[in-house]
């Protein structure tokens, strides 16, 4: 560190009004250093080294990797295999144009005859997309007997309103999946498909899909009291003027989205109820402490390691590159476990040292006295057994990353649409986000599913259940 200017020997040998002056601008420019720093701190904090989501950082933004410059060239190598569109049969083409030439290119003789074998070039094109519209003339009868008018009825599975099964999936599939606004999708209808329409028809189909939906949504809710094991996460968002929190809970084969206004742990309690007794994926968020067996996600401890590496602090500076060292071996051994390389005894015997080594550096920094280290290594000291789980129960992930790729697709709908404005905007989105990450999950036809939804609804039949062997 260099030598301050002025001595304080100097400083008190100067008359007592210039010593003022200098002692006023020392202060001024100790004052915008400690801003400064507070600010240089601020903007350490990047998604690698705390729960910032990585959407909060711009691509460009990120560090260049220090590595030496390729000298190939961008695109695909020689050799590499080549892709391109295979030719339908001719037989499926909608039509074929025979091209024939009639005259030699080089005499200009008249040619005959015919090309067993021509080349083939097949062209893709849209049809014409007209709406397909049915009409019901519902007639009335006037009875001669007691002169009262009779009126048919619609058949069993015919809309009341002016919107068929497919028309109400696709406009709920444009918003729920696709992230289009209602005055986008209305914009869509009508001038792709020439569908006449409006935004406030759209909202009228998003309340239809909600409601034929909902049954399939209530029957996934209603199992995860059931799992034994799930992944949890949450995100903010708005309903209307009001904050509201996104959860995502994820099970093996489908997942669960609940918009609320409250990030309470009383939420959790509604939802998985007393009759939970599962292990849960999350983050250190405190809400879930309430839920027994957890198993703390190592990719933000991981994260929260490098935070301390990143600090001034050598004493934090070194107890975050000792506890760094166990999580890259731990996460090591896992991807061999997981690819098959090692037995699952052989991964159990490989984390035994590694987890006395960690809670050994939890210790020290516990009894460290820097104010820095010891309420986190308290916090997962006292708590180690869910640092553990994935060791101990064969099944569950060290990290929470399951959750965190299903809220992805939400994250990115709120940016976009800034929440929803009512109750009833979210209950279409937390059944839109359920349907369409568990038919990802399920390798389903989302439009298929919702079409389905939509056609038992209008007839007043059960509709198709999203469990797996349900």
């Amino acid at each position: 560190m260099s030598q301050p200017p002025i001595t304080p020997e100097q400083l008190a040998s100067l008359p007592p009004e210039i010593r003022a002056l200098v002692r006023a601008i020392i202060d001024h420019y100790e004052q915008q250093l400690a801003e400064l720093k507070a600010e240089l701190a601020g903007l350490r904090k990047t998604p690698q080294n705390s729960s910032l989501p990585p959407s909060s950082q711009h691509p460009h933004a990120k560090p260049p990797v220090a590595k030496s410059r390729s000298k190939k060239k961008s695109g695909g190598q020689p050799g590499h295999p080549k892709h391109e569109r295979t030719l339908i049969p001719t037989e499926q083409c909608s039509e074929v144009v025979p091209c024939q030439p009639a005259v030699c290119r080089r005499c200009e003789g008249q040619l005959t005859g015919n090309d067993p074998v021509p080349l083939r070039h097949q062209v893709w094109e849209l049809p014409e997309i007209k709406p397909l519209v049915t009409e019901y003339q519902l007639h009335r009868f006037l009875c001669p007997g007691c002169g009262v008018t009779t009126c048919g009825r619609l058949p069993p599975g015919v809309p009341a309103s002016q919107a068929g099964p497919r028309l109400v999936a696709l406009t709920a599939l444009l918003m729920g999946c696709f992230r289009q606004s209602k005055r986008r999708v209305a914009l869509f209808l009508e001038q792709v498909l020439g569908q006449p329409c409006s935004p406030g028809w759209v909202v009228k189909l998003q309340k239809q899909a909600t409601a034929a939906l909902q049954s399939p949504y209530d029957q996934l809710a209603k199992q995860l009291p059931t799992e034994d094991r799930l992944g949890i996460d949450e995100t903010p968002t708005k309903e209307g003027s009001a904050k509201a929190w996104l959860w995502g809970f994820v099970a093996t084969t489908y997942t669960v989205f609940a918009i609320r206004t409250s990030r309470a742990a009383t939420i959790l309690g509604d939802l998985l109820t007393e009759q939970f007794s599962g292990v849960v994926n999350c983050d250190r968020a405190k809400m879930y402490w309430c839920l027994g067996r957890l198993q703390w996600c190592w990719a933000h401890l991981k994260r929260d390691f490098q935070a301390l590496i990143d600090d001034q602090d050598q004493q934090v500076k070194r107890l975050g590159r000792d506890l760094m060292r166990p999580t890259k071996a731990m996460f090591r051994h896992w991807a061999r476990y997981r690819d098959g390389t090692i037995t699952r005894r052989g991964f159990e015997r490989l984390m035994k040292p590694i987890r006395r080594e960690v809670e050994a550096l939890l210790l020290r920094g516990l009894f460290s006295g820097n104010a820095r280290l010891m309420g986190m290594c308290q916090e997962l000291y006292d708590h180690r057994d869910w640092l553990w789980a994935f060791v101990e129960i064969e099944g569950i992930e060290p990290t929470n990353n399951a959750s965190e790729r299903a809220l992805r697709h939400a994250v990115i709908w709120r940016k976009l649409s800034f929440g929803t404005q009512s109750a009833h905007g979210s209950r279409f989105v937390e059944t839109m986000l359920t349907v369409v990450e568990t038919c990802r999950q399920q390798s389903r036809n989302t439009f298929a599913f919702i079409t389905a939804a939509v056609q038992a609804h209008f007839s007043h039949q059960p509709a198709p259940g999203l469990l797996i062997g349900a």
